[in-house]
């Protein structure tokens, strides 16, 4: 059966010599975009392939796109395909941030059709200390036939959510900390707060404090006190800029609910144009538009 949202260390170790299993690594640092790289080149789960955010996972930074807006969805399926990634693939992604950075790719297989991946749950972290091994050698994929089937509905573009956010139905579900989210700090972007109506789910609530995601039962019962009456894929996901959103969305699979959608432009894309509201503070949830 394959593994569609977490897979532990346990379940991944008598995998690595099966050619059918890709496995790629995602650390990275917001803070040091250099990171990545170094990590991997230090030592890696073998067979791994290096996933680099700024360079693979997202395009360039545009006026007005956030800070990780999408690649090229055509290149990023013929790269997958360079990495040896093709129908029947088992795809595998870490990191070492707690599936914050691995999650991304997760999500971006599933918006291109490919459903059997995996987030390494616990990470290089646990990895490590179970005493799994590592190398520093960098492999050699053989490319394979990989067909992007292409699922919009994923994904809630700008314009879209501009329309949809009219309308009280859809809940804006902001996955940075609250501190962040209330406005009470801002290190990254240059407007503190949130999207008006937004509610705050922290990725870092999917969590144990061993950086583990919670069990599926514990999970479900987070997201839909989180949720209320709204249906689960009702929901659109964003964050500071796309990428620990995708947090939420695997902890939704995870916990066997329908996974809503990401507004991947998300708060970095929202704050930069100063005619987009603004709110502070705790969760208000909005109150009928009809």
């Amino acid at each position: 059966m394959p593994y569609r949202a977490l897979i532990s260390s346990a379940e991944l170790a008598p995998q690595l010599n099966d050619s059918r299993w890709v496995l790629f690594d995602c650390r990275h640092q917001l803070t040091d975009k250099a990171h990545g790289k170094r990590a991997y080149a230090n030592g890696h789960i073998p067979g791994a392939r290096f996933a680099d955010m700024d360079e693979t996972l997202a395009a360039r930074v545009t006026p007005g796109s956030g800070r990780h807006p999408l690649p090229d969805m055509d290149a990023f399926a013929r790269w997958l395909a360079a990495q040896g990634v093709g129908a029947g693939t088992q795809v595998v992604a870490y990191d070492d941030s707690a599936g914050q950075m691995a999650a991304r790719l997760w999500w971006m297989l599933r918006y291109l059709g490919h459903n059997d991946a995996a987030v390494l749950d616990g990470g290089w972290a646990r990895w490590t200390k179970e005493g799994r091994p590592s190398e520093q050698a960098v492999p050699r994929p053989t490319a394979a036939a990989f067909t992007p089937r292409r699922h919009a509905l994923q994904e809630v573009p700008l314009d879209q959510l501009l329309e949809l956010y009219k309308h009280s139905s859809v809940l804006l579900v902001d996955a940075r900390g609250a501190e962040r989210f209330e406005g009470k700090t801002e290190p990254i972007d240059p407007v503190a707060g949130h999207i008006p109506g937004a509610i705050n789910h922290p990725f870092t609530s999917n969590l144990t404090a061993e950086g583990t995601f919670l069990p599926p039962a514990e999970l479900r019962q987070r997201l839909l006190a989180t949720f209320g009456d709204t249906p689960p894929d009702d929901t659109i996901h964003y964050c500071g800029s796309g990428v620990s959103a995708c947090h939420n969305l695997l902890a939704m699979a995870a916990a066997g609910l329908p996974v809503g959608r990401l507004y991947v432009g998300s708060w970095s894309q929202w704050c930069a144009d100063p005619a987009r509201p603004v709110e502070t503070g705790p969760t208000k949830r909005r109150q009928s538009r009809a």
